[in-house]
């Protein structure tokens, strides 16, 4: 097979997988079923947040219920949604049930792909997958298990893609080659990752690891196997896609998040053409964003919120009848206990029990600030 370069930052031989192609366009919904996981990866991507915790999220979004589910799809206009963890096979029955949702919800076109390590894989399982919907299974196989490798050639029991996804570890060159050997024939194609620095612990305890430059997250040397190992997994004929970091980040994640702001936007909002968010904000005192800013937020208590949230629904009230400002146009954030409103009106409101602001932010749930002017 040739390989060629594509037009937005990747590496492929013959056609990329459909859900890659949905990837792309920012058309996959994240769902991270959960942060269990059956392996302990030396390279895995997952944040301390999540690792090793039961914790589900769609996108950037904590999940407690399928409704959030199926709205954060709906809000950022999916075709389809990617579910990943930890391990999705550790809680097997939320998994199938959410498959089953998005199906119903949206129909039988929204393609649903789905990450796992091989632990867990077997006839029974696979089965569940496949009668609950999945589209696509992408396996990780763990370079020294070669004894669990067997398992990838259960899934041609079913009507669906098959394919292997791995990242390209600096200094596995001659493990890689072994494994894209014994796939080959046996999956429909693969996936190689470009290897980037966690979040995690795990990572953070690597004092020899190095990135490739001083603005990326990418492992030095990772880029120049991953071309390797695309060049010989052609040479075998095997339909291969090398996935970037810049792909990830500049074009995959970049259209997901424009696709979200059309329909996470206020009214009053400004949207930038990178898809971000800016809008007046009034914080309480205590809430103010700085150091230490989100960990404040994670740290408020039920009945703390509550309070701090009946309070600002009182400031909001005595705003618009004083201001005469619509009651659309200065609304209570209930996620980030605040009130926004339009960069236009935060001027002109006056009042000393909350702290005026323009922000500019991601149109993600969790509202990502990317820089606050007090004013």
């Amino acid at each position: 097979m040739i390989v060629e370069r594509t037009k937005h930052y990747s590496y492929k031989a013959g056609e990329l997988a459909k859900g890659c192609k949905l990837c792309i366009r920012g058309e996959k919904l994240v769902l991270f079923v959960t942060g269990l996981c059956t392996s302990r990866c030396d390279f895995c991507p997952v944040s301390d947040k999540k690792l090793y915790k039961d914790v589900t999220y769609a996108n950037e979004r904590p999940i407690e219920n399928l409704n959030q589910v199926l709205n954060e799809a709906k809000i950022c206009k999916a075709k389809g949604a990617g579910i990943t963890g930890g391990d999705p096979l550790i809680k097997l029955d939320r998994t199938t049930e959410y498959i089953k949702t998005l199906k119903k919800k949206f129909g039988n076109k929204f393609h649903i792909h789905l990450y796992t390590p091989l632990k867990l894989v077997n006839k029974k399982s696979l089965l569940r997958l496949y009668e609950s919907g999945l589209d696509e299974i992408r396996f990780h196989p763990d370079l020294n298990k070669k004894d669990e490798w067997s398992k990838i050639g259960l899934a041609k029991n079913f009507e669906w893609d098959v394919g292997v996804e791995i990242p390209a570890i600096p200094g596995r060159e001659e493990q890689t080659k072994k494994l894209i050997d014994y796939i080959k024939g046996k999956v429909d194609f693969l996936n190689i990752n470009e290897l980037e620095v966690a979040d995690n612990a795990v990572w953070r305890n690597k004092k020899s690891i190095k990135c490739k430059d001083k603005v990326s997250y990418a492992i030095k040397g990772s880029d120049e196997l991953a071309k390797k190992l695309l060049k010989y997994a052609a040479s075998k004929g095997m339909r291969t896609h090398y996935c970037t970091c810049k792909l990830k980040d500049a074009v995959q994640l970049a259209r997901r998040i424009k696709r979200r702001a059309s329909n996470a936007k206020h009214k009053f909002d400004v949207l930038t053409k990178e898809g971000m968010l800016i809008r007046g904000a009034l914080y309480p005192p205590e809430l103010v964003p700085g150091f230490g800013y989100h960990e404040k937020l994670n740290q408020l208590r039920i009945g703390e919120k509550k309070k701090i949230l009946n309070k600002l629904r009182t400031i909001q009230k005595r705003i618009i009848k004083e201001e005469k400002i619509p009651e659309d146009m200065i609304i209570v954030d209930e996620n980030k206990p605040r009130l926004i409103t339009s960069r236009t009106l935060i001027k002109r409101i006056k009042n000393k029990d909350l702290v005026r602001a323009i922000v500019t932010e991601y149109p993600t749930f969790d509202a990502l600030e990317i820089e606050v002017e007090l004013i």
